[in-house]
């Protein structure tokens, strides 16, 4: 790539971002002098420029900026400080040293939280679990791990996915290939699992899988806030705020998508209580509990909770259970059917595994998989936990240190330093998993004895670790098994030629271009 061209990649960068106007007549000057010491050091490394660090080179690798982290950090043995801005509070210390991640997440526990800077990023998910630290944390995750393992929520869960996959996702599929239609599989999956999680937090099925595909505001915002997340992460604050003040670029969006999540959120609680209040639902509903119904219902008996059950209270907790569940699953479902079916070894195993649980005069036919079915399975389990290793959900974990330390690895932090794990290049280093960590390869989760294998958290850390640790770990794979089964069982799924498969740059890891692809049917009803 020659001067030019990295000029024009730059500058297309900060358009895409909203920040042209505001950018270009500084920086751009300042890359092409830069450019004459190079991207890099001579040992590959980003250079440490005055005055803008590293800035120009994390800009110019926006495009591929999972790749280049991985690639910092795969030479400098997994930790590396990037810094940003001079004046501004842009260093990141980035880590997937496995020491370090049980430091940071257990042993020290105390002395990382997310920080108040972290909640002003993520101000839209306002006081709900992702954004909380300390005594205001520990009351939530009480709370949403009881509603969450509870007999009635687990009801509820296995009937939705049963029922969204029946009636929602296969009648798509069954459409589009009779048709021989090409379809945006990513876009299928987030409907599916938009649907799942509304109906299981909400209540309330809001029909965006359908054979229409319906335009549906509340599932279009919601592209919006990780990725306006993700910019406001790299750039100095008093800019984003200042592009917020203006109304343009990528915090326009972000302030129509929360007008549509109030809107939307508020309208759907004060129904809920309404339905309640006449005594629409009872304790003993046979379908079980979405968790919005548990909440309320908990403030109307006795609790000892420090927590105010509050409409902000109730909005800002389903939002973070809806985006949490939306996006995490829908992400891990769209690289593993990609990753399965251009990997056919892997799936011949998962269509002989579940061959084995189909009663004999069941199999050659078009059936779903029931969670309890699938509670056995051990190749389909490793292979979605192979597609979390190499593609997280979610692409790294922020952390503030509240006194200054030092890391296990002898880097010093302080409390005005970020301190970033980063989940994508750690699935991906191979001082953690061995020379083929590149590879797709399911066996590495199955034991001589043909029964799981157990890695640290801190090792696979796409659940987090630690007091952090997701409560919605079995929640995900419960959706994502009967979802995978039903895909795979009864389909064949071929990827559009030519088509780019590469992530896009947001907080959660998707595909940037969706995922084009041709479905066939496997069995005549």
């Amino acid at each position: 790539m020659n001067i030019m061209e990295d000029i024009t990649a730059f500058t297309s960068q900060l358009a895409s971002m909203g920040y042209l106007e505001i950018f270009i007549a500084i920086f751009c000057f300042l890359v092409f002098c830069l450019w004459a010491l190079g991207h890099s050091n001579k040992n590959g490394l980003p250079r440490n420029y005055p005055f803008v660090g590293m800035f120009p080179t994390l800009i110019l690798n926006l495009h591929r900026i999972h790749e280049m982290i991985l690639e910092i950090l795969s030479k400098t043995g997994g930790t590396f400080l990037l810094k940003g801005l001079w004046f501004t509070n842009l260093n990141f210390l980035a880590t997937v040293d496995p020491a370090n991640v049980h430091y940071i997440m257990s042993e020290n526990f105390p002395n990382f939280s997310k920080g108040p800077e972290f909640k002003k990023i993520f101000h839209v998910l306002g006081d709900g679990i992702f954004n909380a630290d300390f005594d205001l944390w520990k009351d939530q995750r009480k709370l949403a791990r009881e509603m969450v393992i509870h007999h009635r929520f687990r009801k509820c869960l296995k009937k939705t996915s049963w029922d969204k996959v029946e009636n929602g996702l296969i009648p798509v599929l069954e459409f589009v290939a009779k048709e021989g239609r090409v379809i945006d599989l990513q876009d299928v999956f987030k409907r599916l699992t938009f649907d799942t999680t509304f109906k299981l937090v909400l209540g309330f099925d809001p029909g965006c899988l359908s054979l229409d595909l319906p335009d549906i505001s509340f599932l279009k915002v919601m592209d919006d806030v990780p990725y306006v997340g993700f910019i406001r992460y790299i750039l100095p604050e008093s800019i984003w705020k200042l592009q917020k003040w203006l109304g343009i670029g990528p915090e326009n969006k972000l302030g129509k998508a929360e007008e549509v999540i109030d809107q939307v959120l508020v309208k759907h609680i004060s129904m809920k209580r309404d339905e309640l209040s006449r005594g629409a639902k009872t304790k003993e509903d046979e379908d079980g509990f979405d968790l919005l119904t548990s909440y309320i219902l908990l403030n109307d008996g006795e609790t000892k909770t420090r927590l105010k059950f509050d409409d902000k209270f109730l909005r800002d907790t389903v939002f973070n259970f809806i985006i949490a569940g939306r996006d995490g699953v829908s992400s891990c479902l769209t690289w593993f059917t990609w990753l399965v079916f251009t990997h056919p070894e892997v799936e011949k195993n998962i269509r002989e595994e579940l061959k084995v649980i189909i009663p004999e005069k069941e199999r050659g036919k078009q059936r779903l998989f029931s969670a309890e079915e699938l509670g056995i399975v051990v190749y389909l389990h490793a292979a979605l936990c192979e597609t979390l290793r190499l593609y997280p959900p979610i692409v790294f974990q922020h952390k503030t240190p509240q006194e200054p330390d030092i890391l296990p690895s002898g880097h010093h932090v302080h409390p005005k330093q970020r301190v970033i794990i980063n989940m994508y290049a750690m699935g991906r280093m191979e001082f953690i998993w061995g020379t083929d960590a590149l590879e797709f390869k399911p066996e590495r989760w199955i034991s001589d004895r043909g029964i799981l294998k157990h890695e640290p958290s801190y090792k696979f850390f796409a659940f987090n670790a630690g007091p952090r640790t997701c409560i919605g770990k079995e929640v995900a794979f419960t959706q994502m098994k009967v979802m995978a089964a039903a895909i795979i069982h009864n389909y064949q799924i071929e990827m559009v030629k030519g088509h780019v498969v590469y992530p896009n740059y947001s907080i959660f890891l998707h595909m940037k271009h969706g995922f084009n692809a041709r479905v066939k049917k496997r069995w005549a009803y």
